[in-house]
């Protein structure tokens, strides 16, 4: 079974890690992890770094495609023509394509989730409206062969849901016991219809923070979040836009 796993410049390394280390552990599976162009790929964090032996005009099929989400980097993601247009072609080979936190607004830009339901990350989630898409605040969301999942963390427990999908229940159980996943927070605050309302204006903090990082997309995520507009003020990729 090949796996692929796309990866990008400024994505969070756990949604593309934390399902990883689920599905590695499955039986005969090759993981591939592919990027617009081969070399190293750099976190949003800016510390973190994977290498991406392949780059998207190497792969033309896949059995899984897999979209990590990002911080802000998705929106450099969701205005390249090529990158989209690669997702569509390999999604016509895949038997699920899947994304994990903002990686679902990525898939929905190619058009590929236009009328079905979808989850993100909490903060960016309407974005997936913007491209037809339904937004459903839920951990993880199956429509047909897509399966979308919340913020980070849920990635995992896509690849379990995934891995029992492939696998079957006891090899997934398996692949679970393996990275000795077994959650058990300290604190209840991790999903945003329970959390404190001054719990989420904190962590909005937060996230504004780490999207400092990248000043050349800060100011249009900003932007959206203000006055709901996105698009205007994105400047074209070298590749065109949609």
């Amino acid at each position: 079974m090949e796996i692929v796993i796309y990866i990008y410049n400024g994505m969070t390394m756990l949604d593309a890690i934390g399902p990883y280390e689920i599905l590695r552990n499955l039986r005969d599976v090759n993981i591939r992890f592919v990027a617009r162009k081969k070399g190293e790929i750099t976190a949003d964090s800016h510390f973190v770094h994977l290498n991406a032996k392949y780059e998207i005009d190497e792969i033309q099929k896949a059995d899984i495609l897999l979209i990590p989400g990002s911080t802000v980097g998705f929106i450099r993601e969701v205005k390249d023509k090529k990158v989209l247009n690669w997702i569509k072609k390999i999604n016509e080979t895949t038997h699920k394509t899947v994304a994990v936190c903002t990686g679902s607004i990525i898939l929905s830009a190619t058009g590929l989730l236009e009328g079905k339901k979808a989850t993100s990350h909490w903060k960016p989630i309407e974005m997936l409206s913007k491209f037809g898409a339904i937004p459903t605040r839920e951990r993880i969301v199956e429509e047909g062969k897509f399966i979308t999942s919340a913020g980070v963390s849920a990635g995992i427990d896509m690849a379990l849901y995934l891995a029992n999908t492939l696998k079957g229940e006891k090899e997934a159980k398996a692949a679970q016991l393996v990275i000795e996943y077994d959650p058990n927070p300290m604190f209840q605050s991790g999903n945003f219809s329970t959390a404190e309302s001054e719990i989420i204006k904190f962590a909005e903090k937060m996230l504004m923070k780490d999207a400092k990082k990248d000043l050349s997309l800060w100011e249009m995520i900003k932007n959206y979040f203000s006055t709901g507009q996105f698009f205007r003020k994105v400047p074209q990729s070298p590749e065109g836009t949609l």
